[in-house]
């Protein structure tokens, strides 16, 4: 049992970690390939013109639902992959909050300040190596979607505690 225990323990980190490289890449790369040196070279212009990194941010949206309303608005297709996206992306992060936490004790507070900080991360990284624009509206989408993702999966331990599972087995 602890073997088995333990193994499920090593696969869900290497899904984390394997979930973790794809957020990064869709969202800060957008699919595209950057290497190392293009993202070094765009560190070093914006730290050696904060013009560039004042701009970047003045070139954001603060307001919050702004995009939101545009997009709904507007609704093509781009702007709805956007919205159900960015809400999309995030749902695995709140899961695997709960699932990597001791006892599946994460909090919905947890989950929202950890969803927050990693989706404000995500859009001041965007900011600092000038490939995409700061938009409080990314950080609503991405924290509801991780918000999602922990409600989903207390849910579904709710309807099917590990102990449930276990006598239905047997």
């Amino acid at each position: 049992m602890k073997k088995t225990k333990l193994l499920n323990s090593i696969i869900v980190l290497a899904l984390f970690v394997f979930y973790m490289y794809a957020l990064l890449r869709i969202i800060l790369f957008k699919f595209r390939w950057r290497d190392m040196t293009f993202l070094s070279h765009q560190l070093q212009r914006n730290l050696g013109n904060p013009d560039n990194l004042m701009y970047q941010l003045q070139s954001g949206n603060f307001i919050p639902f702004k995009t939101m309303l545009i997009n709904i608005q507007s609704l093509s297709w781009h702007d709805l992959s956007n919205l159900v996206g960015n809400i999309v992306l995030f749902i695995p992060f709140g899961m695997f909050l709960v699932l990597l936490s001791k006892n599946k004790g994460m909090s919905f507070i947890g989950v929202l300040a950890r969803s927050l900080s990693l989706s404000l991360c995500l859009e001041c990284l965007q900011v600092v190596f000038s490939i995409g624009i700061f938009d409080v509206d990314d950080l609503i989408l991405n924290t509801s979607g991780g918000l999602l993702g922990y409600c989903a999966i207390k849910q579904y331990s709710t309807k099917y505690p590990p102990n449930k599972i276990n006598q239905t087995i047997n």
